[in-house]
């Protein structure tokens, strides 16, 4: 079979020039087939972004206690060991407990972390809020004046100071009188006095009982107490029914001696109940600083004293609040890998670059591995869609048409040979472009010479059935008819 692409026929047409624009690349198609799957891509990351947590900040609020207090004392320690890591904490100084947890439940406050003592929190005070564990006891210490008490309950109608109003000790007082049917308002007289204040209104005889905990229970002045004439100090002998009573409440003892050895103060065991204070944080603190708050803590309140063994706290102990998942998680296993090596600035930027590289594992890598595929479908495409057109001409070609027919075909088919002419073609297509052009000018003879592509296309089949041409010169002559007598 012979193609013609360039014989002139009856429309006395000319060869159409080459102008077709060979490349090595197409930028367009890389475009076209880049495009779709670098916007899904951009489309992950930007949602593994929203999802993952912003870098930490750097600054950080505590609301403690007193200034001078044992927190705000603890507080300014963290604020040290924060420092390592280019954290600034800023120490706020407060009343106590009860106003350390208005600050946290207040959004305009601006107070990330605060001490709030176990048992002062109403329910309503604790969403949006969760604790990064205990950080010690708050033993109560309840000093009174003349013979043995066994209970509570007999101090009714006496003189007693329960702590200022806004401590976690004047919460504490009202909570374990009230269980022994000693309310404000009655015969007794409770007098808002604390720390030094309350003991030696104690000392003077100007009141009969003292509720101390906290700062104002400090082992010096607990055995100043102990040393005076006349002052005892109050046994829980009933501690066990108060830490049923009090799920927030512990069971502690002081041992004998536990104060002064070579007098041994006190001359015996005693025992009393203690609520732990939580290290209490907003529910949207970064998880890398609750790490840092709790390694803080435990640097801090791990070593021993007369209520606790060494890395006793900070502990896991939900009372008041939930434990944060965050929290619980280091207590498990401890800081993650990237913090146990780098430095907490570098640690907190690769963590949250891992995050970024997953959409690119899972979308963008896949996807470059089709960009091949897609790059040779979109170049092939420029040139298959050119067949179906072409089909149609040569199958109208065949039937019977008119001259005026044949010329509106030849005319479609010059429009399909110019655009196929102006194609920008990457030059590692350019065989397929021409096997394109080919075909072309094989239905252009088809349509310019119709009787001589008929006749061609039998011989060719001839041909192509491999059998030898038929000679009628080269076979034996008819033999003579024979005569009969």
């Amino acid at each position: 079979m012979k193609f013609s692409s360039g014989r002139p026929g009856p429309t006395d047409r000319k060869a159409p020039r080459l102008v077709a624009r060979f490349v090595a690349i197409s930028w367009r198609d890389l475009a076209v087939t880049f495009g779709p799957i670098l916007l899904i891509s951009a489309a992950a990351i930007y949602l593994a972004v929203r999802l993952i947590q912003p870098a930490p900040p750097s600054t950080l609020t505590i609301s403690t206690g007193p200034e001078g207090s044992s927190f705000w004392n603890a507080a300014q320690k963290y604020k040290a060991i924060l420092a390592r890591n280019r954290i600034t904490l800023n120490v706020l100084p407060s009343e106590g407990s009860l106003d350390n947890l208005k600050r946290l439940s207040d959004p305009n406050s601006k107070v990330d972390v605060a001490f709030v003592q176990d048992g002062i929190a109403p329910p309503s005070a604790i969403n949006g809020l969760m604790s990064l564990g205990s950080v010690s006891y708050v033993p109560v210490a309840v000093f009174y004046h003349g013979p043995f008490v066994r209970r509570l309950s007999e101090f009714k109608g006496l003189r007693i100071a329960v702590g200022a109003e806004g401590s976690g000790t004047h919460e504490l007082s009202l909570a374990l009188l009230k269980a022994n049917g000693i309310e404000p308002g009655g015969s007794t007289k409770l007098l808002p006095l604390s720390g030094d204040d309350a003991a030696q209104a104690l000392i003077d005889g100007k009141v009969d009982a003292a509720f101390l905990t906290g700062d104002s229970a400090q082992p010096p002045t607990m055995g100043k107490l102990n040393r005076t004439p006349n002052v005892q100090f109050f046994d829980f002998t009933q501690s066990d029914a108060y830490t049923r009573r009090f799920p927030y409440l512990t069971a502690v003892t002081f041992p004998m001696g536990s104060f002064d050895l070579g007098r041994n103060l006190p001359a015996q065991d005693i025992h009393t109940v203690a609520p732990t204070t939580e290290l209490v944080a907003r529910d949207s603190l970064h998880p890398a600083l609750s790490d840092l708050l709790i390694e803080a803590a435990r640097e801090v309140h791990g070593r021993a004293n007369i209520l606790q063994r060494a890395g006793e706290f900070p502990a896991p102990l939900a009372h008041d609040f939930p434990i944060s998942d965050d929290a619980a998680r280091y207590y498990k296993s401890g800081k993650s890998f990237l913090y146990r090596t780098l430095p907490f600035w570098l640690a907190s930027l690769a963590d949250r670059l891992i995050v970024l590289l997953v959409p690119i594992i899972v979308v963008l890598i896949p996807g470059l591995r089709l960009v091949p595929s897609l790059y040779a479908w979109r170049v092939k495409s420029r040139i298959y869609r050119w067949y179906g057109t072409l089909i149609a001409i040569e199958r109208e070609s065949m039937g019977e048409t008119s001259p005026k027919e044949r010329k509106a075909l030849i005319a479609r088919l010059d429009a399909i040979e110019d655009a196929v002419n102006g194609l920008k073609m990457p030059l590692a297509y350019a065989d397929q472009f021409y096997v394109l052009r080919e075909h072309i000018g094989f239905v252009r003879s088809r349509l310019e010479h119709p009787l001589e592509t008929a006749a061609e296309e039998p011989a060719a089949a001839h041909d192509a059935s491999g059998d030898e041409p038929h000679d009628d010169s080269a076979a034996p002559p008819p033999p003579k008819p024979t005569q009969t007598a």
